[in-house]
């Protein structure tokens, strides 16, 4: 049956207009209550505090039912590794608050300013950086990346690797964790980021 056979008969312009413009709106809505919202995730930093960004977007839009995929390129690759060894430096990111997960609270409230030079010449600076990182999000039990990435995967999350970079940086299949759902280029993933609702770069 075609659209023209439900129009009602003997209507007069002005009616068909309101009719028409009810007919819109009704299939407008329909339309989207029937629409699955979808979100693309571009992750390229390896580090252990941007590893957190990406795997909470994509799990937390996943729970409420969206359709989410991230593609992992460059350094975002290692969060997809079976062995993670993620770590974290506050060299050249100022924004990055240091502080004390040991001590009383006023200490471990405290942002400690370091200058760069300090924190570029102290051996093992990175390491112990890290380990208070690491130690800081157990404590406000935080959930742990190998827990988030288990969390999207179960939530249907798509996990798409990078083939251009796997090829760059020599990686082998078998370094990477096989809930990998894909292995293709930017030119494969865009047209699926363009048609998204949300597509975040981080």
């Amino acid at each position: 049956m075609t659209a023209a056979a439900n129009i009602p008969h003997g209507m007069d312009m002005e009616a068909l207009a309101v009719w028409f413009d009810e007919r819109f709106e009704q299939k407008m809505a329909e339309r989207q209550a029937n629409h699955v919202p979808s979100m693309t995730i571009i992750a390229t930093k390896g580090t252990l505090d941007m590893a957190y960004p990406p795997f909470i977007l994509a799990s937390t839009a996943a729970a409420l039912g969206w359709e989410v995929a991230i593609f992992f390129t460059f350094y975002g690759l290692e969060l997809l590794k079976k062995d993670l060894d993620l770590k974290v430096s506050p060299l050249g990111n100022p924004a990055m608050p240091m502080k004390l997960p040991v001590g009383p609270q006023w200490l471990r409230s405290a942002n400690l300013s370091l200058p760069n030079a300090l924190m570029a010449n102290l051996p093992g600076f990175e390491a112990a950086a890290t380990g208070m990182m690491q130690q800081t999000l157990k404590q406000k039990g935080v959930a742990s990346i190998e827990q988030l990435r288990a969390l999207s995967v179960e939530a249907d999350v798509k996990l798409v690797a990078c083939q251009m970079t796997v090829d760059l940086f020599g990686y082998e299949l078998d370094d990477f964790v096989d809930e990998v759902s894909d292995w293709v280029g930017a030119a494969s993933f865009l047209p699926i980021a363009q048609q998204s609702d949300v597509s975040l770069f981080v």
